[in-house]
């Protein structure tokens, strides 16, 4: 079934001109719900880390938690192709109620009995199967509520909103868990969860322009995904900009995670000491979504998202050599606020220049870059450093991540790419 005959069930609004995004109720709507819902994602992973240590192994402990994203990174794709076909308002409308339910429903088993690491396991693995579908789907939506000129704006206001949730939703987590254990945390967090529910249903719609509505009409699931791909590798701008994506991760998600950890016990700056770098990262990269939010445009878009990655290599690199705490502390500001205005604009050049039928598939992929290719620089790193120490390899990770520039830069439909006016 496809989206063309399926988008009447959604509730509707007419394509109208833009109102600004900040100012929109709908987009407010939506921006409230997705914060609620990552805030809940935040409290739950820490109730499911907390829960699996107390109930295993270290070991076992670090499997549980890691086991949700087997599934996240195998089906993401066909999560793309879901959104899609279904219309993304309603995919997060029901696979946010899931998730809802499904953590509800642990939480009262853990009040009621100690089941063990099973419960635990499969919960994670639920998760991470319905944050498949999810994912794909909070990627598309945006384009179907505003106008494709405050689609940067409300990739900002999207920054901020993942800012929040990482400052706020350890403490929540922490605090539920102070107060009443892991069950205790497990329902705080689906309590936020449903909080979003209501305001998604809320939400309306636009309708789609005629040409991107029949782009969805595919026969089978199977000639969606390889459509999705298709697209994906032969358009001018969003084919380069995924490759770039996914060396500028490569070459971040490494030094940021492990290596940043190793660094600080090289130095002695301890956990306060790489707790404040990391702060300093999140600073800058809030900075980033903060002037996104307010200008709504930056001109020369390409060349801003391009041009913003090898400054912000650069500081990667220097950051191992920082000679004290301060010093790594602005560092990482730079990092956040340069990698961060690249991942902005990346984002929002997703965004305007994907048709918004293919808008499910394309945040897939990128997704799938991300949260599958990325993450395996961070036991290379961790083993590079055990060999050759934090500069070479800090060294090594800002080159590749500063290739994901050049490649931007050397890409003319990157290059000339600019956000709607």
């Amino acid at each position: 079934m496809s989206e063309a005959t399926t988008s009447a069930a959604d509730v509707r609004i007419p394509t109208a001109a833009s109102v600004p995004a900040h100012r929109d109720p709908n987009v407010l709507r939506w921006v409230g719900a997705y914060t609620a819902s990552m805030v809940g994602d935040m409290v739950f992973f820490l109730a499911l880390s907390w829960a699996a240590v107390q109930n295993g192994t270290p070991a076992q402990a670090g499997l549980v938690t890691a086991v949700s994203a087997v599934p996240r990174a195998l089906l993401m794709l066909g999560g793309g192709v879901v959104a899609d076909r279904l219309g993304p308002r309603r995919v997060v409308i029901g696979s946010d109620t899931v998730r809802c339910v499904t953590v509800l429903a642990v939480a009262a088993v853990l009040f009621a009995a100690d089941p063990g690491l099973w419960l635990l396991a499969l919960l994670a693995v639920v998760f991470g199967t319905v944050d498949a579908v999810f994912m794909p789907a909070v990627g598309a939506l945006p384009a179907r509520i505003t106008g494709k000129d405050q689609l940067a704006r409300v990739q900002g206001m999207r920054g901020l909103a993942i800012r929040f949730a990482a400052v706020v939703g350890a403490p929540l987590g922490g605090l539920g868990v102070a107060v009443g254990g892991a069950a205790a945390a497990f329902a705080f967090a689906g309590l936020l969860i449903a909080v979003s529910v209501p305001l998604l249903i809320s939400v309306r719609m636009r309708d789609l322009p005629a040409d991107d509505a029949s782009a969805a009409r595919e026969t089978t699931a199977w000639r969606d995904l390889v459509g999705g791909l298709r697209y994906v590798r032969r358009h001018r701008v969003l084919g380069p900009l995924m490759v770039a994506i996914a060396l500028g991760d490569l070459g971040f998600v490494g030094p940021l995670n492990v290596g940043l950890t190793l660094l600080a016990d090289e130095r002695g700056w301890g956990a306060s000491g790489m707790g404040w770098v990391l702060a300093g990262f999140g600073t800058g990269a809030g900075v980033a979504a903060l002037l996104l939010t307010v200008r709504g445009r930056l001109p020369r878009a390409g060349c801003v998202a391009a041009g913003s990655i090898i400054p912000g290599a650069a500081a990667i690199a220097a950051l191992a050599h920082a000679p004290g705490l301060p010093v790594a502390v602005g560092t990482a500001v730079l990092v956040g606020l340069l990698t961060g205005l690249s991942g902005a604009m990346c984002g929002a050049l997703l965004q305007t220049q994907s048709d918004p039928a293919y808008l499910g598939r394309v945040t897939a992929v990128g997704g799938i870059v991300s949260l599958g290719i990325a993450p395996l620089s961070m036991p290379l790193s961790a083993a590079a450093i055990g060999v050759w120490g934090t500069g070479p390899v800090f060294a090594v990770s800002a080159a590749v991540c500063g290739l994901g520039g050049v490649v931007a830069l050397c890409a003319p439909g990157v290059r000339r790419a600019e956000l709607p006016k």
